[in-house]
């Protein structure tokens, strides 16, 4: 269903030089309504280039004439199609997050580095980083707009998102599988799987990884029925970052509540933030306020141009680390702390 959910009418395709050529996905009935989607744009797929099951993405990356694959699976395949694919051959668009666990992160920096050697590119969809508002903003923090960084806060606090009902005749793991959201097998919990967006920004500020999680909480406090499986509503962790700086990361998924989404930077000589829904105590010294390109566009517009510059980007990494981040915040949010002696 990647961005082929609802194509209006009238919908044009707007690059003519690039072919989707085959499909990939678990079910029968997920895969024959993206098809569907796609034909009202003119884009016809046979059955022969259609696959599913779990082996389907063997299937794909078999086909000679593939040369680019968009990876959106839920996140617990991410890792071994990644890691695939680059052996296939073949330059990735990737979902985020990167994966659910350490040895998943591992093996995406693995693949990454593979890539490198193969001359593949990679994106990520942490499409913050193909966003003008981020990219000039951290720019100007680099270059010390507001001094040196000493404390940072982000958050994703919003309402609950999709939940598919179990249905009659549906295994434990079909239902899983559909409703993969909400299980931290498939997804990571939504710290992993939505947060991570927030959490990449402050990586990419900071320019590292943080050392440890010094506190963290968390909890299922709305959502309690089978429907949202076993992950938690909200989450709160104090991460510490090379050279003590600390950042709060909150995020939330709980209807009523108050929608918060963005990034804040506290530096000696002053505050920054991308977003005008956070308001800082004594105003910005630097934002960034030119609107840019869409960004779900752009990250593969970006990924593109630098395959045919013959420089491909390759994101592996900085998602990587901003998925390992996000689960050692997971972790924490379970047991208190977590740090980068206990997260592999």
């Amino acid at each position: 269903g990647y961005h082929t959910e609802d194509v209006t009418q009238d919908a044009r395709i707007g690059k003519k030089n690039i072919k989707v050529v085959a499909l990939a996905d678990l079910f029968d009935d997920r895969l024959a309504g993206c098809r569907a989607q796609l034909a009202k744009l003119g884009i016809e797929l046979s059955k022969e280039m259609c696959f599913t099951g779990f082996e389907a993405y063997k299937q794909l990356l078999a086909v000679a004439e593939i040369n680019y694959v968009i990876l959106a699976t839920p996140p617990h395949f991410r890792p071994a199609h990644l890691k695939a694919a680059v052996e296939a051959g073949k330059h990735v668009f990737m979902e985020k997050p990167g994966a659910v666990d350490a040895p998943g992160v591992r093996m995406v920096i693995e693949a990454g580095e593979l890539a490198k050697v193969k001359g593949l590119g990679i994106a990520a969809g942490t499409q913050r980083r193909h966003m003008k508002s981020y990219q000039e903003t951290i720019k100007r923090l680099a270059d010390g707009a507001i001094g040196d960084v000493v404390y940072a806060k982000c958050y994703w606090n919003g309402g609950q998102i999709w939940v598919i009902q179990r249905q009659p005749g549906w295994s434990d793991m079909e239902w899983q599988l559909r409703n993969w959201n909400y299980f931290t097998w498939l997804a990571g919990d939504h710290i992993v799987e939505q947060h991570v967006h927030n959490i990449d920004v402050m990586n990419w500020v900071v320019g590292t990884h943080p050392i440890r999680a010094v506190s963290g909480l968390g909890g299922r406090q709305v959502r309690v029925g089978e429907e949202y499986g076993y992950i938690f509503d909200h989450f709160a962790v104090e991460f510490q970052y090379p050279g003590g700086v600390s950042m709060f990361s909150q995020c939330r998924q709980i209807n009523g509540c108050r929608h918060l989404v963005g990034e804040v930077v506290v530096g000696t000589r002053g505050i920054s933030n991308c977003k005008d829904r956070i308001k800082p105590t004594t105003g910005d010294l630097w934002r960034f306020r030119e609107k840019g390109p869409n960004p779900y566009k752009q990250e593969h517009e970006d990924l593109i141009a630098s395959i045919s510059a013959g420089n491909p980007i390759n994101e592996a990494r900085a998602v990587a680390e901003s998925t390992l981040t996000a689960i050692i915040g997971r972790e924490a949010g379970s047991i208190g702390r977590a740090s980068c002696r206990e997260r592999g």
